[in-house]
């Protein structure tokens, strides 16, 4: 395995498929912004032709899997004793002894260092923003420790995305970006409650928090239901509020039935098919709707 593919490999990079369709939506609704308030484009972002939109994409995107990579990457480092200790999460790259813990620390702070630089090249908002965005991102990775909403914790962190892409694009908040943020911590709090469902057992004999550890798999479940009908509400709410077409409401249907679907299949005896629901089913999720919502707003 080269170091490469061992570095994306420590960092499920294929989880980045999550977040990064919220944080286009999030670049996508700023340039539609500007292009309805182009006066307000003038202070914060001049270039209109295509390279220097291209270069803005560019430096979201290095956000993105910069600070995803190390909050990844800090979490494996930081969990490195309990994963040696769970049979399911051994074979990780630091257990496993195919990427040193020190190896692991350093990939941490070069991606932290990246990451705090390219804010810089986007604008002040994000750059001063950045050391705060960094510390939720990283501060998850000891929240399991010590209460169950760190699932909230994780969400608050991927939330960041379409919020994050926004402001690089007009500096500043709004509503409509914050209704997508809100469904993104209720959506991955959900599901990732779903994929703590294998490691009930083992977090209670390590006293590691979670909901499925403190409430049992089927309360969890329950939990996990609640928190996808909130992020449901929000999607609709700012579909609403967006004052979307067609396209959208398609785009909901999908979203909304991939979290259907993925509880349909996950029961809290049967967990043989956890996998397919947090990879597959929120994967479909995030990459179809994203396009709705993307195709929504450049062609309605």
């Amino acid at each position: 395995m080269t170091t490469v593919k061992k570095y994306l490999s420590l960092v499920k990079f294929s989880h980045t498929i999550f977040a990064m369709p919220f944080a286009l939506i999030g670049f996508f609704l700023g340039i539609t912004y500007l292009q309805k308030n182009p006066q307000a484009g003038e202070l914060i972002f001049q270039a209109t032709a295509i390279d220097g939109w291209g270069m803005k994409l560019f430096l979201v995107l290095a956000c993105m899997v910069t600070a995803r990579s190390a909050a990844m990457a800090f979490n494996r480092y930081l969990d490195r004793s309990f994963d040696a200790k769970n049979p399911r999460t051994a074979i990780r790259e630091i257990p496993a002894g195919i990427i040193s813990a020190n190896s692991a620390l350093r990939f941490v702070i070069l991606n932290g260092v990246l990451f705090v630089t390219a804010t810089y090249f986007i604008n002040d908002i994000c750059f001063f923003l950045s050391p705060v965005a960094l510390f939720v991102i990283l501060f998850y990775s000891y929240t399991k420790r010590f209460t169950p909403l760190c699932h909230m914790v994780l969400g608050l962190g991927l939330s960041l995305a379409p919020i994050g892409a926004y402001l690089a694009v007009t500096g500043r908040f709004d509503i409509l970006p914050i209704l997508f943020s809100m469904a993104v911590i209720f959506w991955v709090s959900g599901f990732d409650v779903i994929y703590a469902l294998q490691d009930v057992e083992f977090d209670q004999s390590q006293q590691l928090y979670s909901i499925p550890s403190v409430l049992g798999k089927a309360k969890a479940l329950r939990v996990s239901e609640i928190l996808h009908a909130c992020s449901s509400v929000c999607v609709i709410a700012a579909g609403i509020y967006g004052g979307f077409h067609w396209l959208y409401w398609i785009g909901i249907v999908v979203f909304v039935g991939m979290l259907v679907y993925q509880h349909s299949i996950v029961k809290p005896n049967d967990l043989s098919k956890v996998n397919i629901a947090f990879m597959t089913a929120n994967g479909i999720a995030s990459v179809v709707f994203a396009l709705f919502v993307i195709g929504d707003l450049l062609l309605l």
